[in-house]
């Protein structure tokens, strides 16, 4: 039997072009289907409240982050982890079903009816998405070698928000020009259709079932070690205390489609222009600052991520027309890659190979809270003092996310992975 490390460089060409058609698929579904354009837009079209609408990021960042720590149990005792991913992330594509048929049938529902229903929904999603987060992200770096984690999540990402750009045009028209109902229905549809076709790509992934047994760790104790390497590793504690702070500095973003559509004017084509750049800009910087990252400094990246973020919202704040987001979404996807990208390939480098599954799952599910608080906040502040307020509050904490990075975080020694 080949060892470890010959089966992934045996596989590697073919789990690499896997998942970059995985991350390729999956964005063109998403672009149908966006949480930060198309979803915000179908919502508000049932309110004016900035709180719900902020509810929609806030859902889809929690319920993929919240579940991953309570995934990690059952993932490092896995064998093998694509089953376990196959059969979490169903969820995550079939609740698009359940999305288009509320849209159909949106003419002849209660409103209040509908909010709900799309919000359960949302809800399923999300929660479907952070079960399968954490097997995944353990799949991926174990069929990957280490010195390519960061390169390959940026080219995945790339692919991603590449294909997912150009759907997200075609939305944009399709939301313009098509009557209502089939407008928002055919969108989500079309994303359950490519999100089913990115499940048959990932279903491919060769992966070697580990030489360790299986123990049936006691759930306490399992906690026992999470709460250990917190108080052991207090620079990846640090590093939990920036993801937190990080969901702040880019809170902003979810509201910008939002604002410009309502205060400058923006149409809806032109909004599905604005997220094909926003997704576009990260196919340019996704592989490039993870392959940075590999190179010189995860850590590094990241800071240049708050700066990002920091300068998308101040110029936001201060846009005066349509024009002016065209940079905002150029700085909003240097922001996005560095707040939820560069982070997965930072976090292993952390852990030891037997704790990846326990150091993804804390990364995730201890700044869960402040994905969930955040665009929570964004909306209250944005209903209550108006969109400049909250831009500048989310411009500080992206210069707060930088001192705290630059101060009180250290690169990892990549010996760890």
């Amino acid at each position: 039997m080949l060892s470890p490390q010959a089966f992934v460089q045996k596989h590697l060409k073919f789990n690499f072009i896997v998942g970059l058609a995985d991350g390729g698929l999956f964005g063109v579904g998403l672009g149908f289907g966006s949480f930060v354009a198309v979803l915000p837009l179908f919502v508000s079209h049932m309110t004016d409240s900035a709180l719900l609408i902020g509810l929609i990021p806030a859902i889809h960042g929690a319920g993929w982050q919240l579940p991953q720590l309570f995934a990690a149990g059952y993932t490092s005792r896995a064998r093998r982890v694509k089953p376990l991913v196959l059969q979490a992330t169903l969820h995550e594509r079939v609740a698009y079903l359940g999305l288009a048929a509320v849209a159909f049938f949106l003419a002849r529902m209660d409103v209040s009816v509908a909010l709900w229903l799309t919000f359960i929904l949302l809800i399923w999603q999300s929660l479907g998405a952070g079960f399968a987060a954490n097997p995944w992200q353990t799949m991926v770096t174990k069929v990957m070698p280490p010195e390519l984690h960061g390169t390959f999540f940026g080219a995945q990402s790339a692919a991603f928000n590449g294909l997912a750009g150009l759907s997200a045009i075609a939305a944009g028209f399709m939301l313009e020009r098509l009557p209502s109902p089939w407008d928002f229905t055919l969108c989500f549809i079309a994303t359950f259709v490519f999100f089913m076709m990115s499940f048959a790509v990932v279903a491919q992934t060769r992966e070697r079932e580990a030489d360790l047994p299986k123990t049936e760790e006691h759930p306490q104790a399992f906690w026992g070690r999470s709460w250990e390497i917190l108080k052991r590793d207090r620079n990846f504690t640090a590093f939990l205390v920036v993801r937190s702070i990080s969901q702040f500095a880019g809170m902003g973003i979810s509201f910008y489609l939002v604002y410009a559509v309502k205060e400058l004017g923006m149409t809806e084509s032109i909004a599905g222009i604005m997220t094909s750049v926003l997704l576009i800009s990260q196919v340019a910087f996704a592989p490039l600052m993870g392959r940075l990252g590999d190179r010189w400094s995860h850590r590094g990246v990241m800071i240049l991520g708050g700066f990002g973020a920091a300068f998308s919202a101040a110029l936001a704040w201060f846009a005066d027309s349509v024009a002016w987001f065209y940079p905002v979404f150029l700085l909003a996807a240097i922001a996005i890659v560095a707040i939820w990208t560069v982070p997965i390939a930072l976090t292993v480098s952390f852990a030891k190979e037997h704790e990846r599954p326990i150091y993804i799952g804390l990364s995730n599910s201890v700044s869960a809270p402040a994905t969930i608080i955040a665009p929570i906040i964004g909306g209250w502040i944005a209903d209550a003092a108006g969109y400049d307020a909250m831009f500048i509050f989310s411009a500080l904490c992206g210069l707060l996310m930088i001192a705290t990075l630059i101060f009180f975080v250290k690169e990892p020694p990549r010996s760890h992975v």
